[in-house]
């Protein structure tokens, strides 16, 4: 065996009821070394990590850490061994303090039992290490940000020593300074000599930080790869296993003509408000449109969808749908009027995970008939199949709990359940965040069918090359308000950043935001 290579992964298999999740997976992972496993939502990319970490149990294959088989049966003993994770909702308590945290279960101890003086000053020592200076320890951890909890699991991890650190998706919830960093911290953790096994659906943020790929498709390993011999375009075409050109062809197939003054107006916003969110703000949208909405994090692009579905009342202002003025005081209404809205917090506002596939997709439309008015078992059915198949969702069965999904499967889900209602006004807020390429190109190629069909769309992403693909006009946005729009020859990527950096004196085809 190379003396270099720290963890190795030989021939593993695991399969579930119906299922076949990893077939013969071989992963090798080098000391000082971050190593990217990519591949799509339900690739095998989790089973190979909880085979890892103790928490699924291998049918096959074997497992080597410098050298020595071991076998994980829990996350503890991988702890004992040296092999530390960092999921993306961090499994941490936080009621407890960051010191109790960082050392619970291997508290220091002096005569009268916990050393707490002792505790924090190591807490403390430890979250420098990872740059964060200021942190009082003493304080509940869920006091503190998403960014930081996950310092602080990282903090806990090196406490333990650790050889492999495993991070799950870490950075889909921070903003690109937290991200700067925690690459800082992986890259010193590489200079210490660690293995670092890095899972993300973002792919500069690979190319940024990472030495070597590894890819995944339907649980079987298509390659282990050198980061300076993958380039971007045959990643995405090993990852699908095809080449890659729908995402190329998917802003040409939009048929929409934005200028067309005789379609209807959907959605007309003027000076709408919301205190210490939005500003006066003014926004037309016609049938059959999709229009983005970017800015920085901050901006009030959540906020404003929120707004305009209800979600958060306005205010101030008057908001018009097809017409007539909309006087909704609360979601329900805006529903019924034709209205469907998916958050940008799948897990927290969207999926119901103790529910079905078949449950979680006919929600929205037993609240829009009536909790006295059931949908018969039938109908659900047939929705639920219709649906399945349209999305393409891979489930087992329409009566799997949606939590056993896939996080792309469970966004389709989703995105299903508020077009059962049949919407004219879709709002979509990162419906395509955490998830994988492929599902990415199937949902941007749905919204720009659905236009094509005449729904009209809000569609929020933070990736500016994935708006650009999929609308027809695009609405900057600062501090709450409307700085402008971009729309035909200046949907490029360049007039878009210098439209958020520069305001309205940048941005081509500025309208009024109510200033």
């Amino acid at each position: 065996m190379d003396n270099d290579v720290l963890l190795s992964m030989k021939n593993i298999s695991i399969s579930f009821p119906g299922v076949k999740a990893l077939t013969n997976v071989d992963f090798n992972l080098r000391k000082g070394e971050i190593h990217a496993l990519m591949g799509e939502n339900g690739a095998g990319k989790s089973t190979l990590i909880k085979v890892l970490n103790g928490v699924y149990t291998r049918e096959a294959g074997e497992i080597f850490l410098e050298g020595q088989m071991i076998n994980n049966r829990s996350t503890q003993e991988a702890q004992e061994n040296g092999i530390s994770t960092v999921f993306q909702e961090v499994n941490l308590c936080t009621n407890l303090s960051v010191a109790e945290n960082i050392f619970a279960g291997y508290e220091p101890r002096g005569i009268l039992g916990v050393d707490w003086k002792e505790m924090n000053k190591k807490a403390v020592e430890l979250l420098a290490w990872v740059g964060l200076d200021n942190i009082d320890v003493t304080k509940p951890l869920g006091e503190y940000s998403v960014a930081i909890q996950q310092m602080v699991a990282i903090a806990r991890a090196v406490n333990f020593n650790c050889k492999v650190l495993i991070l799950d998706e870490p950075t889909s919830s921070l903003d690109d300074h937290e991200v700067e960093n925690l690459f800082n911290v992986m890259r010193q953790l590489k200079a210490d000599g660690k293995g670092i096994i890095f899972v993300t659906h973002f792919l500069e943020q690979v190319y940024a930080v990472c030495d070597r790929i590894t890819v995944l498709r339907n649980g079987e390993l298509q390659g282990e790869f050198p980061i300076a011999e993958l380039p971007r375009v045959k990643l995405v075409a090993t990852m699908l296993g095809h080449d890659f050109d729908e995402l190329a062809s998917i802003r040409s197939n939009s048929a929409v003509a934005s200028e067309d003054s005789e379609r209807l107006e959907i959605i007309k916003a003027v000076g709408l408000t919301h205190s210490g969110t939005i500003k006066p703000f003014d926004l037309t949208i016609k049938k059959g449109e999709v229009v983005g909405l970017t800015g920085l994090l901050g901006s009030g692009r959540s906020e404003l969808v929120r707004t305009l579905y209800c979600a958060d009342k306005p205010d101030g202002g008057a908001l018009y749908f097809k017409g007539k003025q909309l006087k909704a005081t609360e979601p329900i209404d805006s529903m019924h009027a034709g209205m469907a809205y998916l958050p940008e917090d799948r897990k927290a506002e969207s999926i119901i995970a103790d529910l079905s596939v078949r449950e979680n997709l006919i929600i929205a439309l037993q609240a829009k008939t009536g909790v006295f008015k059931l949908l018969p078992l039938s109908k659900q059915n047939e929705l639920a199949d219709k649906y399945i198949k349209l999305l393409n969702i891979k489930t087992p069965s329409p009566e799997t709990l949606i939590k056993q999904l896939s996080g792309g499967n469970q966004q389709k889900v989703i995105i299903g359940r508020w077009l059962i209602t049949n919407p004219e006004f879709l709002i979509l807020d990162e419906p395509t965040r955490g998830i994988d390429v492929g599902t990415k190109t199937e949902i941007q190629k749905l919204v720009v069918k659905l236009a094509g069909e005449g729904m009209t769309i809000v569609f929020i992403s933070s990736e500016i090359d994935e708006m650009l693909r999929t609308v027809n006009r695009l609405c900057v946005l600062r501090d709450g308000q409307k700085v402008g729009e971009l729309v035909n020859n200046d949907l490029t990527q360049e007039q878009v950043m210098a439209a958020i950096a520069g305001g309205e004196s940048s941005v081509a085809g500025g309208e009024s935001n109510g200033k």
